[in-house]
């Protein structure tokens, strides 16, 4: 079937206000415009976004809010002027969606909370995302991901015993928040369909860590609180054989926590008389005799050749397993290339540029034909003439300094 074209995308036609930064609300309105939906990113002058600062940096532009925002419009407007906020509440006036994540309350005070938009457009779909929520004791205290993976416990599980608690080194908080914002808005754009009426979504930060515990919570609860998991390193005791092993140049990682792949890896790594042995037929006997077993599994890794060699030999055992990668390794393996994943595409400014892409997959439609994120105030005169103001208005309103730009979009119109 021949690819769907732009037009046709799940989201197509669907307009949507970001008035967000950093991670968690930008990544949600980048998920929408990647499936379609018409997204303008408003920004605060002078420095915009406070994720255009973030690393990695190179000739002012930020890889980190280059791949939060592709494929979005960019509007740079003063709301402290009447004149500017007068713009947004027109542009919330024909959008379907907003999305923000600011301390619940801030952006009432500059006009532009749930009451006030909702008055505007009773069917905007409205969705915030801060570190507590909007309700509950903690709702005005600041928070970053980094907090919620914290306080959610997720960080109290994981590293070496009696070590402090590592990085992630990935946001999990704010993308799993993202997501569900999306989740969230695309359902509530369903449900508009039967009512006509719009809603407040209310995401959570730490709501969202701690509804990704798929285990430590009952643990706790279903032992009656006599069990509160710790740190247990490269290992889950619960779950013997599943962890990293060491290579001579790396490591892997190996699952064979199920009977059928632990008895295929116990003929690997010790024959037929290992994986005959009774003891360790179930998760129980496995697990009662961890040490033993795992020190067998790093003895197996250790002397073959190197980790590509450890993973062959399990990939020909059918033990699933996996070389633990670096990032160049990742960007060049060619499952991540087959699958689309590196997204490549032509920056005014920096020429060629590789992000990672979304992992959404339709079977009659292609979401990667999305342009590159906006320079800062990029569309701000395209988007205010489609609002209705003459280009005298609009002169006014740059003159005055209400809509600003960098100086490269300046440059980019004149060449």
């Amino acid at each position: 079937m021949d690819a769907m074209s732009p037009s046709e995308l799940p989201l197509s036609g669907v307009r949507v206000v970001d008035y967000s930064h950093f991670l968690a609300g930008p990544h949600m309105s980048r998920c929408l415009a990647a499936l379609g939906a018409d997204v303008v990113k408003v920004e605060r002058p002078t420095a915009g976004d406070a994720g255009r600062a973030s690393p990695w940096r190179i000739d002012g532009q930020s890889g980190y809010f280059l791949q939060q925002n592709m494929g979005k419009e960019g509007l740079c407007v003063n709301l402290r002027d009447r004149r500017g906020l007068e713009l947004v509440h027109k542009l919330v006036a024909g959008a379907d969606v907003f999305v923000e994540n600011y301390r619940p309350g801030a952006l009432a005070k500059l006009g532009l909370g749930y009451a006030e938009l909702a008055a505007i457009n009773p069917a905007l779909i409205y969705c915030s995302v801060s570190a507590y929520g909007h309700t509950g004791p903690d709702a005005q205290r600041a928070g970053f991901g980094l907090i919620a993976e914290a306080k959610s416990g997720a960080m109290s599980i994981v590293g070496e015993p009696g070590e402090p608690p590592p990085l992630f080194r990935m946001p999990i908080a704010d993308m799993y928040a993202g997501m569900h914002g999306v989740s969230a808005i695309c359902a509530a754009l369903y449900g508009r369909v039967r009512s006509g009426r719009g809603r407040h979504i209310d995401i959570a930060l730490y709501d969202c860590m701690v509804s990704m515990h798929d285990f430590a919570v009952q643990c706790y609860t279903l032992s009656g609180g006599t069990e509160v998991p710790v740190p247990t390193g490269h290992d889950l005791p619960q779950s013997t054989v599943y962890g990293v092993f060491p290579a001579r140049d790396g490591y892997v990682v190996i699952a064979a926590q199920v009977d059928d792949a632990w008895k295929r890896l116990a003929r690997l790594i010790g024959g037929e008389d290992c994986a005959a042995d009774t003891r360790f037929h179930d998760a129980a006997g496995r697990n009662a005799h961890r040490e033993a077993i795992l020190a067998r599994v790093r003895a197996w890794t250790m002397a073959q050749p190197s980790a590509k060699a450890c993973c062959a030999a399990l990939d020909a055992a059918q033990v699933p397993c996996a070389p633990v990668q670096r990032i160049d390794e990742v960007v060049s393996d060619p499952q991540v290339r087959a699958r689309g994943m590196m997204i490549e595409q032509d920056h005014p400014l920096l020429g060629r540029i590789t992000l990672p892409d979304l992992p959404f997959r339709f079977s009659d439609c292609d979401i990667a034909g999305r342009g590159v994120a906006p320079l800062l105030g990029q569309h701000n005169r395209a988007i205010a003439a489609r609002l209705g103001y003459s280009a005298a208005e609009i002169e006014r309103l740059v003159a005055d300094g209400v809509l600003h730009a960098e100086a490269a979009v300046a440059r980019l119109a004149d060449a």
